[in-house]
């Protein structure tokens, strides 16, 4: 059987005196999970709205991946009673 299931992952961002924070929400099953980021630009560098933009959202949804993976060695661990080793 094929099972098919869609999770959107919104990404939100707010720049402010040089600094990005994003966050990456994924709603399922009525729980939410937030991921977050943020980026520093460097005084000395250009102002480049969308690389910081880009770097914040990398690390929310990298955040998140790490959140998911966390949730997913616990509920291994809950069934077999040993230790998960899941790695990004």
């Amino acid at each position: 059987m094929t099972t098919v299931d869609s999770w959107p992952v919104e990404v939100s961002l707010v720049e402010e005196d040089g600094q990005t924070r994003a966050e990456a929400r994924l709603t399922r099953d009525g729980v939410g999970m937030i991921g977050r980021g943020l980026a520093r630009r460097n005084p000395d560098d250009q102002e480049v709205t969308q690389i910081g933009e880009e770097i914040a959202a990398a690390r929310a949804l990298s955040d998140l991946a790490h959140q998911l993976l966390s949730d997913a060695a616990g509920q291994i661990e809950g069934i077999t009673h040993r230790r998960a080793h899941l790695a990004l």
